[in-house]
C-alpha cells in the first residue's frame, strides 16, 4: 500500500465539490460515463490499429450496479483500464493549467458553476457531491496488475494491489446518507437518458421486472433481467428525421460537459466523392478557456464511427475554437498520425466545406433571429473578428457577421447597415480604433465626420488594431481608418481656404515642426478638426498607436520609433493669438502642450509629466 497527498488544487477541488456545487450534483453519473466511453474509445482505437491490442478480447460495454444495503453505487467499464502510474496523473493531480482558472471563475451560481466541471476535465471529482468515500479498481489492457485507488476526499488516497479479472476500470462510490436516490433504478435510468443516451457503448442495469402468470390462481413473482439502457447509437450518423430537438440538446450536454442548451446547432451528411457527417453545436455561453494559449478544442475526430482524437486543434480554423461537436470521415485509415492529420487533403476538405457550413448558418441566424444573433455575437464576436486576419477564402462571409459600435447610433451594426446608411458622396467606409468606446465618441479624429454627418465605427476590442488594417473594402467599398493622412482629399471641403490656412501660418507651422522634431512626423493643419486644437494622425504606410501596443503585447519591444503627425486647427483662436504675439517662448511651451494633450485624447501617456505640468502652469499664471 502506498499513500500519496493530493495535489493542492485536487484538494481546493475537492473541498468545493463537497461543500458548495449541489444544485445539480446528478451530474456526476453524466461524468463518470463520459470517461468510461473515453477508455472505451481509446482501446476500441488500439485494438483496430495495434497489433498488440488486435488479439484482445474487447467487449465495449458499461456496467452499473447498486447494493441497497451496502448503499453502493458502481460504474465499469471494459476499457483501456489505468495502471499505478496512471492513478497518480489521473486521480491525484490536475495536469491542466486551467484548474485554476476553473476555481477562480466559480460564481456561487451552483448550476452555472456545475457546467465547468466538465470543461476543465475535472469531471471524476464531482462523484465526492454524492460520496463519502470512492473506491477505482483498475486494471490496464495489456498487463497483468491491476490496483485500487481509495479516497475519502480528504488531503490524500492510498493505492494499492487488487485482484481484477479483466481490463477496465470499476469506480465504486460509497454514498453518503442523504443521496439515497441514486440507488434507485428509475432515477439512475432517467440520468442517464438525459445526458448519456448517445454513449456509443451499451449501458446496462440490472432491471427487477414483475412477472404476472397466465393463471389467476397464481401470484406474480419478481425477475432480475440486465438491461441496456440507452440508445447507444451515433447520433450524428441519424437523419436529421429521425432526431428530435430535445435529443440534439442531451446530447450536446453530453459531448460538451454544459449544463445549458446550445444556441444553434447543424448536422450535416455528406455523400459522393467525400462522405462524412457532421454536428456542430453554438455553446449559448462562452467556454472558461476560450481567451487561453492552452484552450481544450471542442470538435472531436471518428473515423467510421471509431474515435480517433479530441485533441486536435486543426480540426477547424482557430476563430471557431467555440465550436463543440463531431467530425466522422469514412475515407481516412484509422491509424491516422496527427502528422498525417494536419496535412490530409481529405480531412482538408471537410474542414473547409465545415467552416463554410457554420458560417452560412450563422449568416441565416442572423437574418432571422436578430436577437438572438446578437447573443452570439456578444459572447463569440470577438474571437471570430481573428478570422478577418488570416481566412482570405472566407473574409467576405466574416465581414458580413462580424458587428460594430457606432458614432451615430446605439448597440452594434453590420457593414451592410453602415453602407445602407452612407450618405450619397460619401465614398469610404470609416473607422477609428481604441480602447475606450467614451474616448472614441468624443475623439478629434471625428469632429469633421460628425460635422459633415458621416457615421464612424468604434472600434474598441484589442483585436481591430491587428485585424482591420488587413481588410481594405467591403462590397466594393474602401474601408479606412479616420487617422490616416490619405483621407484627408476625402473630408476637406475647400481646398483654396486649406491652401490659405497654410500660407497664414506657415512661420508657425515651421517653428513648431523644429521644435516637436522629435515628437513628431510632421506639423500640418488640418480639414479634419472642428472643436479641438490639435489631433494626431499616421502616416498611411506606418502603424497607429493601438497597432503599436499591440506589437508590444506580443514581444515586439524592439521596434523602431513611429512618429505621429501632428495636425491643428486654423480655426481655434490659439493660432490666431500665437501669430498676432509672435513670442517664441510662448510659442515652444504651446507646442509642446498642444502634442501633448493630443496624446491624452488619443489614450496615450504623456512621457515629460514634469515638463507639462511646468508649462500648463506658465500658461495658466499668464492667462490670469
Amino acid at each position: 500500500m502506498s499513500k500519496h497527498q493530493f495535489q493542492t488544487e485536487v484538494t481546493q477541488l475537492l473541498d468545493l465539490m463537497i461543500h458548495s456545487l449541489y444544485s445539480n450534483k446528478e451530474i456526476f453519473l453524466r461524468e463518470l460515463i463520459s470517461n468510461a466511453s473515453d477508455a472505451l474509445d481509446k482501446l476500441n482505437y488500439l485494438t483496430l490499429t495495434d497489433e498488440n491490442y488486435k488479439n484482445l478480447n474487447y467487449q465495449p460495454r458499461i456496467d452499473i450496479s447498486v447494493d441497497k444495503e451496502a448503499k453502493t453505487l458502481t460504474i465499469s467499464d471494459s476499457g483501456i483500464g489505468m495502471n499505478e502510474e496512471d492513478l497518480v496523473e489521473n486521480l491525484g493531480t490536475i495536469a491542466r493549467s486551467g484548474t485554476k482558472s476553473f476555481i477562480q471563475n466559480l460564481s456561487g451560481d451552483a448550476k452555472k458553476d456545475s457546467s465547468l466541471i466538465g470543461q476543465f476535465g475535472v469531471g471524476f471529482y464531482s462523484a465526492f457531491m454524492v460520496a463519502s468515500k470512492i473506491e477505482v479498481t483498475t486494471r490496464k489492457a495489456g498487463e497483468t496488475d491491476a490496483f485500487m485507488w481509495v479516497s475519502e476526499a480528504g488531503a490524500e488516497y492510498e493505492i494499492t494491489k487488487a485482484q481484477k479479472d479483466t481490463h477496465g476500470t470499476s469506480i465504486k462510490i460509497y454514498l453518503k446518507e442523504d443521496e439515497s436516490e441514486f440507488l434507485e433504478f428509475y432515477r439512475l435510468e432517467g440520468i442517464i437518458k438525459k445526458y448519456s443516451n448517445h454513449i456509443p457503448f451499451g449501458i446496462w442495469m440490472d432491471k427487477e421486472e414483475t412477472i404476472y402468470p397466465e393463471k389467476e390462481d397464481e401470484k406474480p413473482t419478481k425477475e432480475i433481467k440486465n438491461v441496456q439502457i440507452n440508445k447507444a447509437s451515433a447520433l450524428w450518423r441519424l437523419s436529421k428525421n429521425d432526431v428530435k430537438d430535445e435529443e440534439y440538446k442531451d446530447f450536446y450536454k453530453q459531448l460538451s460537459h454544459d449544463s445549458s442548451d446550445p444556441l444553434l446547432w447543424m448536422h450535416t451528411k455528406a455523400e459522393g466523392t467525400l462522405e462524412y457527417a457532421t454536428l456542430f453545436y453554438i455553446p449559448s455561453t462562452p467556454p472558461m478557456d476560450l481567451f487561453r494559449v492552452d484552450y481544450q478544442p471542442g470538435v472531436k475526430l471518428y473515423v467510421k464511427r471509431v474515435f480517433i482524437t479530441d485533441d486536435e486543434k486543426e480540426l477547424l480554423p482557430i476563430y471557431l475554437r467555440f465550436v463543440r461537436g463531431i467530425i466522422d470521415a469514412e475515407d481516412l485509415p484509422l491509424n491516422v498520425s496527427r502528422e498525417i492529420l494536419q496535412q490530409n487533403r481529405i480531412l482538408e476538405s471537410i474542414k473547409k466545406a465545415s467552416v463554410k457550413k457554420i458560417l452560412g448558418e450563422l449568416k441565416k441566424l442572423q437574418e432571422k433571429d436578430k436577437e438572438k444573433y446578437l447573443t452570439f455575437y456578444k459572447n463569440f464576436g470577438r474571437v471570430l473578428k481573428e478570422g478577418l486576419y488570416g481566412d482570405f477564402e472566407n473574409r467576405e462571409a466574416l465581414l458580413d457577421l462580424v458587428m460594430f459600435k457606432s458614432s451615430k447610433r446605439e448597440g452594434l451594426i453590420t457593414l451592410k447597415e453602415y453602407k445602407e446608411a452612407m450618405k450619397e458622396d460619401q465614398k469610404s467606409i470609416y473607422y477609428i480604433t481604441g480602447e475606450n468606446e467614451a474616448l472614441l465618441k468624443n475623439s478629434p479624429l471625428i469632429e469633421q465626420f460628425k460635422a459633415k454627418d458621416i457615421e464612424v465605427l468604434l472600434l474598441d476590442e484589442e483585436v481591430d488594431p491587428i485585424v482591420m488594417p488587413m481588410v481594405h473594402e467591403y462590397d466594393k467599398t474602401p474601408i479606412k481608418p479616420v487617422n490616416n493622412s490619405d483621407i484627408d482629399e476625402e473630408i476637406k471641403e475647400d481646398k483654396e481656404e486649406t491652401k490659405q490656412s497654410e500660407e497664414k501660418y506657415q512661420s508657425i507651422l515651421v517653428k513648431m515642426k523644429e521644435i516637436l522634431k522629435d515628437e513628431a512626423k510632421d506639423v500640418k493643419i488640418s480639414s479634419r478638426l472642428s472643436d479641438s486644437p490639435s489631433v494626431l494622425i499616421y502616416d498611411k504606410n506606418d502603424p497607429d498607436f493601438q497597432m503599436q501596443q499591440m506589437l508590444k503585447q506580443m514581444g515586439q519591444d524592439n521596434l523602431p520609433k513611429v512618429k505621429p503627425i501632428l495636425e491643428i486647427n486654423p480655426k481655434h483662436e490659439i493660432f490666431e493669438k500665437l501669430l498676432k504675439e509672435n513670442n517664441a517662448t510662448m510659442l515652444n511651451d504651446v507646442a509642446y502642450l498642444l502634442m501633448d494633450q493630443a496624446k491624452l485624447a488619443e489614450g496615450m501617456k504623456i512621457e515629460d509629466i514634469s515638463g507639462f505640468a511646468k508649462r500648463l502652469n506658465k500658461i495658466i499664471s499668464k492667462a490670469l
